[in-house]
C-alpha cells in the first residue's frame, strides 16, 4: 500500500497579539514591522495553554479529518523546540496520554524550525516497517514564552499554534504520480546563528570540600537569533533544496502547484520566490496573522490549505523549512502520497 496523509489538523490560541499592542511597550510600529517581517499579529498561548495541549487539538483535529480512532495510532512524533518540561518527560508522551492512544510510542524530535519535515520522515520511515498502521506526526511551539520581550529584534516574530498529520494507508496503492522524495541536512557551523540560551553547556562550579556540583542562581533561558545571516542562509538554503527535489524528477520549480516553506519572514520568502523565479502566489502565505511558530508552521499551513479547498489531490508540493542547528529539510509530494 501507498503512504498517505490520510488528515490534516491544526490549532491557534484564541488571544492574539497585534503589533500595535508590542509598540505600546517596544520603540516599535505596526508599519516597521510588517516592512520587515511580512507579520501583522501572532497568536499567544494563554494560561491553561501549553504545548502539549495545542499539540492534542491540532492531531484530535487530523484524527477526525482521517477518521482514525485514538487506538488506531501506533507512532507518534512531536516536532518542538517549547516541550512542556526542559527534558523529560517528552511532550509527546502527554500528547498520547490526553489523546488515549493506547497502543502508540510516543516521542519529541528537536530539529527547531525544520522539525515537521524531519517528523514526517520518521513516521513515514516507521510505516515502511509497519504497514497497516497509523502514525501522527505532530509540530507543536508556544514559543511566546521564552523570548526576551525587551528584544525588539526577536519578540517580534515568533507566535504560539499546532499542526498535525495522521499518515497510514488508505488501500488504493500507490497511486500515480511520483512516490515522495525528501532531502534533510544541518551545517553546525551556524550553530550560533539561533540559540536559546540554558542546557548543560556551562559546567557548575564545584564546592571546594565536598567536590559537589554547586546549584546555580536562577536564570531564565531565551532566544537570541543572528538576523542577517539568517535570512542569508535561509533564502539561499530553502531555494536551493526546492531545486534539488525538482531536478530529482527531472523538473524545475516551475512545475510545483505549491511551495509551503516554513513561515519565517514574509521577506524570506519573497526572496526565495524571486531567487526560483516564481509568482509568490505559489507560496502558501499566513504569518501575516500566525508570525513564525517554528516547527508548526508547516503542518497548520498544510491544514489551512486543505480547509480551504486550495490543496487538492494530484497536486505536486514542496515541504521545506530551516531552523537552528542549523537545520533543513524538503519533501517533494504529489499530494496527498508519500
Amino acid at each position: 500500500m501507498g503512504t498517505r496523509i490520510l488528515g490534516t489538523g491544526s490549532y491557534l490560541p484564541p488571544k492574539t497579539v497585534a503589533n500595535g499592542d508590542l509598540a505600546k511597550a517596544l520603540d516599535t510600529s505596526d508599519e516597521w514591522i510588517f516592512s520587515h517581517t511580512g507579520i501583522h499579529s501572532r497568536h499567544v498561548a494563554e494560561e491553561g495553554e501549553t504545548t502539549s495541549t495545542m499539540a492534542a487539538k491540532a492531531a484530535r483535529s487530523a484524527m477526525e479529518a482521517a477518521g482514525v480512532s485514538p487506538e488506531e495510532i501506533g507512532f507518534i512524533v512531536l516536532a518542538t523546540s517549547t516541550p512542556d518540561y526542559a527534558t523529560f518527560p517528552s511532550t509527546a508522551c502527554l500528547v498520547q496520554g490526553i489523546l488515549g492512544c493506547a497502543n502508540a510510542g510516543a516521542f519529541d524530535l528537536q530539529a527547531a524550525c525544520a522539525g515537521f519535515v524531519y517528523a514526517l520522515e520518521m513516521a513515514r520511515g516507521w510505516l515502511k516497517l509497519n504497514p497497516g498502521r497509523k502514525a501522527l506526526a505532530i509540530g507543536a511551539e508556544c514559543l511566546t514564552r521564552i523570548l526576551d520581550w525587551t528584544d525588539r529584534s526577536s519578540c517580534i516574530l515568533f507566535g504560539d499554534g499546532a499542526g498535525a498529520v495522521v499518515l497510514g494507508d488508505d488501500g488504493q496503492g500507490d497511486g500515480e504520480g511520483p512516490k515522495a522524495r525528501t532531502i534533510l541536512g544541518a551545517d553546525g557551523s551556524g550553530r550560533h546563528f539561533i540559540q536559546r540560551t540554558g542546557g548543560t553547556m556551562t559546567s557548575l562550579p564545584l564546592d571546594p570540600e565536598t567536590g559537589i556540583p554547586q546549584a546555580p542562581k536562577p536564570f531564565l533561558p531565551h532566544l537570541s537569533l543572528m538576523g542577517h545571516e539568517v535570512f542569508a542562509f535561509a533564502v539561499k538554503t530553502m531555494s536551493r533544496i526546492t531545486e534539488e527535489l525538482c531536478a530529482l524528477y527531472d523538473e524545475k520549480p516551475a512545475a510545483l502547484d505549491r511551495v509551503f516553506a516554513h513561515q519565517a519572514n514574509g521577506r524570506i520568502i519573497e526572496a526565495c520566490a524571486r531567487r526560483m523565479k516564481l509568482p509568490l502566489g505559489k507560496f502558501w502565505l499566513n504569518l501575516q496573522e500566525t508570525a513564525n511558530t517554528s516547527a508548526a508552521s508547516i503542518p497548520i499551513s498544510l491544514d489551512q490549505a486543505v480547509r480551504a479547498g486550495e490543496l487538492k489531490d494530484g497536486m505536486k508540493v514542496v515541504l521545506v523549512g530551516f531552523g537552528a542547528g542549523l537545520s533543513f529539510g524538503g519533501t517533494y509530494m504529489t499530494w496527498p502520497a508519500l
